[in-house]
């Protein structure tokens, strides 16, 4: 009966980092933006002024704010309300990572110094190479780069063509 549950945990955790992986991809853009603003110049400050576990404190607060989106998301799709349920896991969950990323990126080095946080960080790294390694994970990644490339190509052409329409070649 453990080992029933330890696979059914397992997998749930599998599942789990799958969509937070699926989600990271969109949410770090998104993130990367937000960091350019220098609205959150000041921000980024008093967050590293913050001694290690304030700022733990600090970076626990959207996965216990934002977690529950997840289940709260599957019940919505559970009782028919499906584009509802989507809505609530894409933007909860793009603006946990969008958080996480970047409380993360400024205050890597003082989570690190917390032996719990290294040591679940270790664990977080060696699941994700282990999930890097396979195969399948490397042609989903490389079909994701060819599927970016495409779209950004489509966008470069409809501006393209969008500014050659507003050039007005009649004569003066």
């Amino acid at each position: 009966m453990n080992r029933i549950w330890k696979s059914v945990i397992f997998m749930l955790a599998i599942v789990y980092f799958l969509v937070d992986a699926v989600f990271m991809t969109v949410a770090r853009p998104f993130a990367n933006r937000i960091a350019a603003h220098r609205i959150f110049g000041s921000l980024r400050i008093r967050i590293v002024s913050l001694r290690p576990y304030p700022t733990l404190a600090l970076f626990a607060v959207p996965l216990i704010v934002l977690e529950p989106v997840k289940p709260v998301a599957a019940y919505l799709a559970g009782t028919g309300h499906i584009a509802m349920g989507v809505t609530v896991l894409v933007v909860g969950e793009v603006l946990k990572l969008v958080l996480l990323e970047r409380l993360f990126s400024v205050s890597r080095e003082k989570l690190i110094s917390i032996p719990a946080f290294a040591w679940t960080y270790g664990r977080y790294s060696q699941a994700k190479e282990w999930l890097d390694s396979f195969e399948a994970w490397q042609t989903a990644r490389r079909w994701r780069r060819l599927a970016r490339y495409a779209v950004r190509s489509y966008v470069q052409e409809v501006r393209a063509s969008q500014r050659l329409e507003r050039v007005s070649f009649q004569p003066r």
